[in-house]
């Protein structure tokens, strides 16, 4: 609830449950109501938009008298999602999610499916399920989508199956929706409802598809879907590496949340589930990240290879080399089945999360230079080399050709790790990942075994370096976001966790503590302060929870283990009830802002953890490239 600004229909950021199928997601409100899902695919138009507007469609089921929950959880290892409601006359509990089931695409192939099919499968079913445990409970059952974004009602009727399915279908779209369950539907406009007095032992059920794969019919074939997706999970979960620590549960969220946010069929990596979760309160920049960017690749394989997931890391990594191979150059950034063009559109007819406008899809950013981006690729094609010991064939002239654009371009401006959409500048993080790319397209040529072009490559590494130290470093000895500027922006935290230099460099070590006394709010890191950098929008924004991360890692780099524990664990402090993240992080209200839940936040967390874990078990702190 905004304190701030009265009272909010909308319920806080944090407030929601993820669900994930990795092919589609949805968010839960407390209140019961199911307020975002997009279909067939996460990024494609909203059946529930109510996150984004109240009249956008939702999809409650919970009690008639009550909206506010006793308890909410996953089911320990899973993304099932188990919401405890306790009335004045009984108990229910409700368990929400995305079924999971066997491998089912025999016979079909899909364009789409371009990674190695596993045993299983989104299943294309929104499933929830009703327990009465004590007492007796009136529960309401209210389902209501609005296609397109909310500006396309839907018609309900019922199908042969009578009161216990209906069909909702909308002019002028394909998608057609069964509502599969126990109760009894009627139909009011565009609303599904459904109303039972449930008394201590009874069980119902409901079921959402999109696609002709069969519901449940039963509330005993629903269950038993349900406990297939929960060990789906689990098993899932068990084939990692996750250490044994006080802080492994966060290690295990982020691990499940990250798969969640992979788009099965290609291997992609979405940045978030969400579009136009405001960074500002009531502000402007509101973002659509439904897509996947190429620079968090980096980061995305250092912590699956981290953790023990191979498989995600491996589908991952060659999504990328998909795009690099198609592609003469790379763009920052791709759809999740590699579309090219996310052409940037604002929704005026949606009021926006608490009115927050205006409301974008398509991220205008893809056509952006980032000169970053080879750096990011060059770091990702190592890791995965060094994690095989071979370097793919096929790999190696996609290699070649990113390492000679940033040969290219590296002495260009462009518009830095933050997508600014002021003037482009000399951004120093984008000429310390041009190094990267260099750097690692070295080592690679070495072990090619290719001494000339290593030669050649390794000299223009050395002059990338030189010029960033003579450059981009203050009179103070402290690194600076661009070279025309003593500005601090905490990309530079990546300086030492890319082995641009060493950790106990002066330079490091006084860049590092900089950002940590000069860049913060309360401890927490912004990525830079707005007036001082021309990014192209008005207002202030929160700080950027990955960088607080950057710097717990970037702090137990240089020795500072105990403030890098203790920021670490203000971090893990701000997790939701759920332990999921948003991008930002209010440092006075602790509120979260941004899309949701974060990919970048979610990797940064399991890099800072470890991190820590590594540094108290006296280990050396390997670092992904290392």
């Amino acid at each position: 609830m905004d304190t701030l600004h009265g009272s909010s229909p909308f319920p806080p950021i944090a407030d929601y449950g993820f669900l994930s199928d990795c092919e589609v997601t949805a968010l839960v409100a407390s209140s019961g109501n199911i307020e975002w899902l997009c279909l067939p695919r996460l990024d494609s138009p909203s059946v529930f938009g109510a996150i984004l507007d109240r009249s956008a469609g939702r999809f409650r089921i919970g009690p008639a008298d009550t909206m506010v929950p006793a308890a909410r959880r996953y089911l320990p290892g899973t993304m099932v999602l188990e919401t405890s409601w306790g009335t004045a006359t009984g108990w229910i509990i409700v368990r929400d999610l995305l079924l999971i089931g066997p491998w089912h695409h025999e016979g079909e192939m899909s364009h789409t499916h371009r990674r190695a099919p596993t045993d299983y499968d989104a299943d294309h079913v929104l499933l929830r399920t009703v327990r009465c445990v004590s007492g007796e409970v009136q529960v309401t059952l209210d389902c209501e989508p609005v296609l397109d974004y909310g500006r396309n009602p839907v018609r309900w009727e019922h199908t042969d199956r009578g009161y216990h399915q209906g069909l909702a279908t909308a002019d002028g779209v394909d998608l057609r929706l069964r509502l599969t369950t126990d109760m009894r539907l009627g139909f009011e406009g565009g609303r599904a409802m459904a109303r039972t007095l449930l008394k201590e032992g009874d069980t119902r059920f409901c079921a959402l598809t999109w696609t002709e794969h069969e519901p449940p019919y039963t509330f005993a074939e629903a269950y038993q879907r349900l406990v297939w997706t929960a060990h789906h999970w689990q098993h899932w979960l068990a084939r990692g590496d996750i250490p044994d620590h006080p802080w492994r549960g966060y290690l295990e969220r982020s691990a499940l949340t990250l798969k969640g946010l992979t788009f099965a069929p290609t291997g992609a990596l979405v940045a978030a589930a969400t579009t136009s979760l405001p960074e500002t309160p009531g502000g402007e920049r509101n973002w659509d990240y439904r897509y996947t960017w190429i620079r968090d690749s980096t980061f995305a394989l250092w912590g699956l290879y981290t953790l023990g997931f191979d498989w995600e890391a491996d589908d991952f990594f060659w999504f990328i080399a998909d795009m690099a191979e198609r592609d003469e150059e790379l763009q920052i950034m791709y759809g999740v089945d590699g579309e090219r063009d996310l052409a940037e559109i604002t929704l005026d007819h949606l009021h926006g999360y608490e009115g927050a406008r205006p409301v974008r899809v398509g991220n205008g950013a893809f056509n952006h230079r980032q000169n970053d981006v080879w750096g990011a690729v060059l770091d990702s094609f190592y890791i995965h080399i060094k994690s095989r010991d071979r370097l793919d064939e096929r790999v190696w002239p996609i290699l070649k050709r990113q390492v000679e654009m940033a040969i290219a371009h590296w002495r260009e401006p462009d518009r830095g790790i933050w997508e600014v959409r002021g003037e482009p500048r000399h951004f120093t993080s984008s000429k310390v990942m041009c190094w990267v790319a260099l750097d690692r397209g070295a080592r690679l040529a070495r072990l090619r075994q290719e001494p000339e072009v290593a030669e050649r490559w390794q000299s223009i590494a050395d002059e990338i370096h030189a010029d960033v130290c003579e450059n981009g470093v203050g009179e103070n000895g402290v690194f600076t976001q661009h070279y025309s500027t003593t500005a601090l922006d905490a990309s530079l935290l990546l300086i030492p966790l890319v082995r641009f230099l060493p950790p106990d460099d002066p330079r490091v070590r006084a860049t590092v503590l900089a950002i940590a006394d000069d860049l913060t709010v309360e401890d927490l890191v912004l990525r830079y302060r707005t007036k001082e950098t021309d990014d192209g929008l008005s207002g202030e924004e929160g700080t950027f929870t990955i960088c607080s991360f950057w710097l717990v890692s970037a702090l137990a780099e240089i020795g500072e283990l105990g403030r890098a524990r203790r920021l670490c664990e203000k971090l893990l402090s701000f997790a939701s009830a759920l332990g999921l993240y948003a991008e930002e992080i209010d440092p006075v209200s602790g509120r979260q802002l941004g899309n949701f839940p974060q990919a970048f936040t979610h990797l940064a967390l399991i890099n800072a953890v470890i991190h820590i874990i590594r540094a108290e078990t006296i280990v050396p702190v390997p670092h992904h490239t290392s």
